[in-house]
This record gives structure tokens, sequence and C-alpha cells, in this order.
């Protein structure tokens, strides 16, 4: 029960009280009487019964009113200068108290704005020193962000779980595949969105299992593929805290496109100068040794033979100039290789095969001396590969890894007990693509095998009854992995908060508002009535992630609608049909707004008028939003009650945040955004830490009962 409602029922109580005193009364002034009297007084009673009428219905509204000043002068006002004091102490130090009622809480008030102004003062010079204290964290923040844009190498810095720390602007030119203003990249968005997860899973694996081994600076190589088509060589790098602890890794990624391109040209040009000029070499080779072996040959013989020769020389210039000019097909495509230790390489096919096959495997006679230059993602793959094949077809039930080195090669052998099979089948094998599970490459086992340059055959033990896969691919000399390891330091980050996060969850109720990603939107419309046909003409977003209200990674864009602009409208927001002509449909933008606020909770002031907007574009264009939403309309309603004013600019101003670029979805939204933020302190008073929290509460208040 509110304090309106106690305060009915006590009114109501007092009402009833004073009735029941009048009946005592006049019970026990009649019983004193006698029965003359008593008819005596029934009538003079009867007579002035409009009069003492009127007089009991003064009484009862004095007493009212008297109960309702009271009240509101020492029940709601101390209520309300409560709340006011809350904004002083969580949202904004400069909100002073308006000093009315009662003399006492006048003085109160006074008192409260006398403490918050030295409140203030005190935290100016608190503030002083710590900006003092942080001048130069902040010339390193400028020394890092300066040497990161200056990097000819793409950056990107993540947490262990794949969540953007830090990136440079090479990293987003290079990833990003941006339409109608979305981003892949930003903080707190997944790398998972722009390079392959099974590659950033091995990657990580490999790191594990070098540091398992001692390796005091572990790295992994590997090459992606973007959506756009470019070849990306990338290198991780773990970073580590204090105490050793793998807390996030250092991608660097450069295109190799044009240099895997030139490579393979030059391939071909050096295949058609050997075995396009082979028949003219060989002609002209047979023409001079038949030319020095018959000296006696005749004048016309010996020029037959010179014309050979001169014949094949032009034939071998005009080849020579032509595979100069053009540089002929690409034949295929170079794959770079990393080094890497047989053994960490045999460690990681055999996990991969007991957790995608279940097939048990085992390492024996493998020497550790070995080193390998090695794709290790796709020759682990095709090693599962071969061991899923041998499950599924020859009913293998065990597998076992050689490894040893021989001469610049090394033989790595996979070895099972079972049935005899031809050669054939493995040739069979190795042109169908290779596949684990549900996950197909479109690399074959020959392919692989030859991005290693390598070779491999099938082999059958009589004696033992074995059967043997060999692969022979070339080996690393010892002496380059003789170097002297570096220490690595602990690397100097500014402002990594996102390292201690895990990652976000299909499951976000229980999660506190401080360690979630949010989308603060705001849309712009063509009227106020989504239901009659009324569209959007505007979007505007901005991302909160870590706490902060990252300004430099927003959405805006405007919509052509397809329809007329009602002029109320643009009196309120200026955009006219001219300004949003020729611009993407609803149906473009949509895709590109949603990729933007994937993983994260949406964020709005009335939000249910923008979301209806929203939900009625889901038929036409499939895109659906399903994330959870606040609206910072039912939250102000939640952490102020007793204020009349929650519309956008109340709330702003109540909070001390400054309204800059109202009534355009982009201003709307980083305001939205700030207030949001400004908000968090006080859901945290009223113990409202989670999100699903945050929900229930905003759904009590009077307006989340609002609808479009």
């Amino acid at each position: 029960m509110n304090d309106r409602a106690r305060f009915a029922a006590a009114l109501a109580a007092g009402y009833g009280l004073l009735l029941g005193l009048l009946a005592f009364c006049a019970a026990a002034l009649f019983t004193g009487l006698e029965q003359r009297e008593q008819m005596q007084l029934l009538g003079i009673l009867e007579q002035r019964s409009g009069l003492i009428a009127a007089l009991g219905v003064i009484v009862l509204v004095t007493l009212g009113i008297v109960l309702h000043s009271l009240y509101s002068r020492y029940v709601v006002l101390p209520r309300k200068l409560a709340e006011e004091a809350q904004i002083i102490l969580a949202g904004n130090p400069a909100h002073r108290l308006a000093p009315t009622g009662p003399g006492g809480l006048r003085r109160l008030a006074g008192c409260i704005n006398e403490l918050a102004a030295r409140a203030a003062e005190q935290q100016a010079q608190v503030q002083e020193r710590i900006d003092a204290a942080t001048a130069r964290l902040d010339e390193e923040r400028n020394r890092l962000a300066a040497l990161m844009s200056e990097l000819s190498l793409s950056v990107l810095v993540c947490n262990r779980d794949g969540r953007i720390l830090l990136y440079n602007s090479r990293a987003k030119a290079l990833l990003d595949q941006s339409e109608a203003g979305a981003s892949h990249v930003g903080l707190g968005r997944s790398v998972i969105s722009v390079i392959e997860r099974n590659q950033i899973a091995h990657a990580q694996e490999c790191i594990d299992e070098r540091i398992a081994k001692g390796e005091s600076n572990p790295v992994a190589n590997f090459v992606t593929t973007m959506p756009a088509g470019k070849l990306v060589r990338v290198q991780m790098a773990p970073v580590r805290s204090s105490g050793g602890a793998q807390t996030g890794f250092v991608l660097t990624l450069e295109d190799i496109t044009a240099e895997v391109e030139a490579g393979a040209r030059r391939d071909a040009l050096l295949q058609d100068l050997t075995e396009g000029n082979r028949p003219a070499l060989a002609n002209m080779r047979a023409a001079v040794e038949t030319v020095t072996t018959v000296p006696e040959m005749d004048a016309d013989q010996r020029n037959a033979f010179l014309a050979i020769i001169s014949e094949e020389a032009d034939r071998l210039s005009a080849n020579l100039e032509r595979a100069m000019k053009q540089h002929g097909d690409i034949l295929r495509t170079q794959w770079p290789l990393e080094e890497m230790n047989g053994v960490d390489l045999l460690s990681l096919a055999q996990r991969q095969i007991d957790a995608r096959v279940g097939l048990k495997s085992q390492s024996e006679l493998v020497d550790p001396a070995v080193w390998l230059k090695v794709d290790s993602y796709s020759l682990t793959f095709a090693l599962t590969s071969i061991a899923q094949r041998l499950q599924d077809e020859l009913n293998v039930s065990q597998v076992r890894f050689r490894l040893a080195g021989s001469g610049r090669l090394a033989n790595l052998d996979m070895v099972w007990n079972g049935t005899r099979v031809t050669a054939g089948i493995f040739k069979e094998w190795e042109i169908d693509p290779l596949r684990v599970g549900a996950e197909v490459s479109p690399l074959t086992l020959r392919d692989v095998i030859e991005r290693h340059g390598g070779e491999a055959w099938y082999q059958h033990n009589r004696f033992d009854g074995t059967g043997c896969y060999r692969l022979t691919i070339p080996q690393v000399a010892v002496s380059v992995r003789n170097a002297v390891p570096v220490a690595l330091g602990r690397p100097e980050y500014y402002d990594f908060d996102l390292f201690s996060q895990s990652g976000q969850s299909a499951e976000l109720d229980p999660r506190l508002l401080t360690d979630l990603g949010y989308t603060v939107f705001d849309t712009e419309t063509t009227g106020l009535d989504p239901s009659a046909g009324d569209e959007i003409i505007s979007i505007g977003a901005a991302r909160i992630v870590n706490n902060r209200l990252l300004r430099h990674e927003t959405f805006d864009q405007l919509v052509d609608p397809q329809r007329a602009i009602a002029p109320d409208a643009t009196a309120v927001h200026g955009i006219d049909a001219a300004m949003v002509a020729g611009h993407q449909t609803i149906a473009q933008v949509l895709p590109a707004f949603a990729q933007f606020c994937e993983e994260t909770v949406l964020v709005a002031h009335n939000a249910a008028f923008d979301m209806r907007f929203l939900q009625l574009q889901e038929a036409a264009t499939g895109v659906r939003f399903t994330q959870p939403v606040l609206d910072t309309l039912l939250l102000s309603a939640v952490i102020h009650p007793e204020q009349q004013e929650h519309g956008l600019e109340a709330v702003a101003a109540r909070l001390g945040v400054n309204v800059l670029g109202r009534h355009t979805a982009l201003g709307d939204a980083l305001v939205t955004g700030e207030i949001f933020l400004k908000m968090l302190p006080f859901l945290a008073a009223k113990g409202i830490r989670t999100l699903k929290q945050a929900r229930e509460a905003a759904q009590k208040t009077y307006y989340a009962r609002l609808a479009y």
C-alpha cells in the first residue's frame, strides 16, 4: 500500500472515529433525560436538522483539509525533499533544493544546500588532484593512441572471450564490411564476427599448448579469408596478467592478397618459362649437336640446321616476351606456413580426434626435435577427417601417430590395426572434400598435402597386419629453433576493464546492469501513429560498453519512407521529403541497424513508441529485434516516483545532462545514453542491480501501460 492509500485509509478511520464519538455522546445525552425531555430534544434536532447537517459537513471538510495540509507539509514535502537530496548525492551535485514548507523544512533545505555547496567545493579540490595525478597516464594513453595510429600493421586487442578492447584505424579499414553505417569492428564487439570462430579457437589452443610447455613468448599464425575475398595473415600473441594468467590476446593482421596473387603469377610465369620452352631448347640442342659432331656436313645441310637454330631461338625469344607480358592464370594460392614443433602438432591433432570423432589416439615413436612448417589448422583438420573415415568406413577403433626426421623431410605416420585395404581407397579420399561431423572444408586432402609441399601414400605391413598412411613434410632446420627466448614483460594498456568481464550470454536477466553492453537508440518518423502507416525516416544509435558511452561508434542513417512526411512532424525534427529522397529504404537500413545492435540490450526513452515502429517492419524485412529493452522514461518513474515530469528534457535537467541535438535521432540517442548511465547509481540505491530487477521495476510503473 502506497502513501496516498495509507492517507485515504487514515482519513476514513478518522471520520469513522469522529462519527462514532458523536454517536456515543448523543446516546449518553439521551440516556440521562426523561422521555418528555427526549421528545423535546428530538423535536429541536428535527427543526435544526439542515443546520446540523451543514455544520457536520463543514466540520468534516475542514477536518479533511487540515489533515491533507498536515500530510502534504509533514509527509509529502519531507519525502520530496529526501528524493531531491538523493539527486544531489547520486546524480547531479549542482542540483539545489527549493526551501518550501514549514520553517523547519526550509531550514533543513538550506542546510542541505550549504552542505552540497561545501561538498562540491571539496569535490572540485579532489578532482584537481586527480587530474594532476592522471596527467601522466593521459600522456601515456595519447602516446599509445599515436603509436597505434602510426603502425603499418592492423592491430586488434581482445579479451579472453574475443571482445575487442582496442583497435587502430587500419584494422577497422581492413575488417569492416559496413553497410548503411554499420560496423563490424568496435569496442566490446566480438572478433568472431570478422574472423572465423574455429581459426581463433585453434590459434588459442596452439598458444595454450606452448604456454603449457614453458615457452615464454608463444605466438600462433594463420591465414583467413575476409568476406570480400581478401586473404589476411593473422598473428596471435597472448596478453598475460602480472600473475601469468592469460587475460586476452593481440592480433596483428596483414593483407596478403596482392602478395599471394603476385606469388602465384610468379609461379605460373616460371612454369611457362620452363615447360613452354622445353621443346624449343630440345630442338636447338639437337641441331647444335648435329652440326658439331658432323664437321664434313655440306653447306646446304649446315645452313638448314642453322636455320632451325635461328627459328627455335626466335620462338624462344617470343615465348619469353609473351610470358613477361602475360603471367598466365593463377595456378594455386600459396598459403603462408608457420613453424611448429611436431609434438605440439600431434597433440593438437589427438585432442581434435578425441573430441570431435571419439576415436582413441596416442603418440608413439615421436621425435621431439622435429620442427615442421605447416598450416596447423588445415593439417589437423585433414588428420581428423582421415580418422573419422577410418572409423566410419573401416571400423578402426584406435590410431597411433609416429613422427621421425629423414634428412630435410619428416615422416608423419598414422597407424592402425584393421582390415587390409587397397591404396585406391586413399586415392579417392585424397580428392574428396574434407569433412568432420557436419563441418565441410572446401579443401581436399590432396590440396593440404600440396600446400605443404609434401607427398602421401598408404602401405600395409603384412607381418603385424597394421595399416599406415604416411605424410612426408619438409622440416625446419634445428639450428633455427635454438634462439634464446625473450622474457615476456607485462604490457601496459589503458582502460581495459573488459579483460575481467565474461562473454555475453543469451540469458541476460541475472547479469548486473553494470556488466552489460547497450545500444541506445532513437527514431524520427513521418508522424506519431505507426498503426496508421507512419514510417521511420531516421535512426540514430550509440553503444555503451564498459559503462562508457562510445560517441565515436555510432549509427546515423536517414531513411526514405516512400510516403509523405506530416508537416507537424517536420516542424519538430526538421526533416522534410527532400532530405530523405534517394536514401536507402527501411528494408535496406534495418538489417544494418540490427547488426549494429547485436549482442546488446536496447535502451530508448519512451521505448514503446520506437519499438512499435520496428515491430511493424518485421514481416516486410524479416528483421526481428528480440533483445531485452530498457526504457529511461519508465526507469525515471522508478527512481523518482514523486516527480511529475519524466520527459527527456525534464529528466536530463534533473540529472545534470546537457541536451544537445534535440529532436535528431542521434542527438536524442546520445542524451538518452548519458541519462541511462546517470540512472545506474539511483537504481543500485533502490536495490535494482540486475537486468531482471530493472525490467520488473519498470513494468510496475504507470507509464508502462502506454501502448501505440
